[in-house]
């Protein structure tokens, strides 16, 4: 039987349950509205998977200590401040089942909460000398803007490699989970050496959950995620460029027309997403995720056993298996 998040969690329970303390404490702020939206924040996370990662990793590769909480603060931080600006500019009304910032406060707020939480982890950074820490995730974030700004830029000719793909969801998706496991490795006091290994762990696991993401999209419509939202909104996954690649000419030239020009029919979607089960387009996404899987698991192998480095293997099947 699969373990439950409560399960994974264990070895790191109290850590996490400081951790919660901290982050709220760290979010407030004398502005009043402010001050209402971050609590609104702090309400409406998520599973907490990234700051898991950050302490897991730690436990791992050493011993968890005040950097590692300000590490996992640091991700935090950041990875919403990205979010509430993902919310603006996909005009995104929902998070997580919680309305967006934007919203509930409109765009102009939106955008400032996210560059006031983006100044608080610089800050945090800075104030307490963390600067491998602050370089690790600068460059998660450097790369997943410019890994959105990619992926925007080939959804308008539909020209997706194979590898550009890949280069878009290390960028996007892959980059922050390296970043935590950098910074946890980091944090623990482990070598460069072991902080580059981490981040490569980091990085396998980031592309393997993004091809479960894709194949969501071909699912069924009891997921979180509705069924061809993907196609709907022109984004090329790896069923859809495999199945490109192998189609012959005239059905490769009608896949491209249902999807730049008639994405909006439901008819036509389901038409896609039959094309491209009978072409072996899930297929060869599930073997690509399994791949990067096994090389994931592969690089922390090599790490002496305990119950963080059981628990970060059980995060990590967590994260793969996920229904939603």
């Amino acid at each position: 039987m699969k373990p439950t998040i409560q399960e994974i969690q264990a070895p790191i329970a109290a850590e996490m349950e400081d951790f919660e303390k901290k982050f709220k404490a760290s979010m407030r702020t004398k502005v009043m509205l402010l001050d209402k939206i971050m609590s609104y924040i702090v309400k409406s996370k998520g599973k907490q998977m990234r700051p898991m990662f950050v302490f897991l990793t730690a436990g791992t590769c050493g011993t968890i200590s005040e950097a590692t909480f300000r590490g996992a603060a640091l991700i935090e931080l950041l990875h919403t401040a990205t979010l509430v600006h993902d919310d603006v500019v996909d005009d995104s009304d929902y998070r997580r089942g919680f309305f967006s910032i934007n919203a509930l406060w409109k765009n102009k707020i939106a955008v400032l909460v996210g560059d006031y939480l983006l100044s608080r982890g610089l800050l945090l950074a800075i104030d307490n000398g963390d600067f491998e820490l602050l370089r690790l995730v600068s460059k998660a974030v450097r790369e997943m803007s410019e890994g959105e700004l990619l992926q925007i830029e080939k959804a308008r000719s539909l020209d997706i490699t194979e590898s550009v793909y890949f280069e878009i969801i290390r960028q996007k998706t892959a980059t922050l989970i390296a970043a935590c496991c950098g910074i946890g490795a980091s944090s623990a006091g482990a070598s460069a050496e072991v902080v580059q290994q981490m981040q490569v762990f980091g990085e396998k696991i980031g592309i393997a959950f993004q091809i479960k993401d894709d194949l969501f999209d071909y699912g069924t419509a009891e997921i979180g995620k509705p069924l061809g939202i993907d196609i709907k909104e022109k984004k090329m996954t790896l069923p859809l460029i495999y199945t490109l690649n192998t189609v012959d000419k005239d059905l490769k030239r009608k896949l491209i027309n249902i999807v730049k020009n008639e994405s909006e029919n439901p008819r036509k979607v389901n038409e896609v997403i039959a094309i491209v089960k009978q072409n072996g387009g899930i297929a060869y996404a599930e073997a690509m995720m399994q791949k990067y899987y096994q090389e994931a698991m592969q690089v922390v192998e090599s790490f002496a056993e305990s119950a963080y480095k059981k628990s970060l293997k059980e995060l990590v099947v967590y994260t793969i298996e996920r229904s939603k």
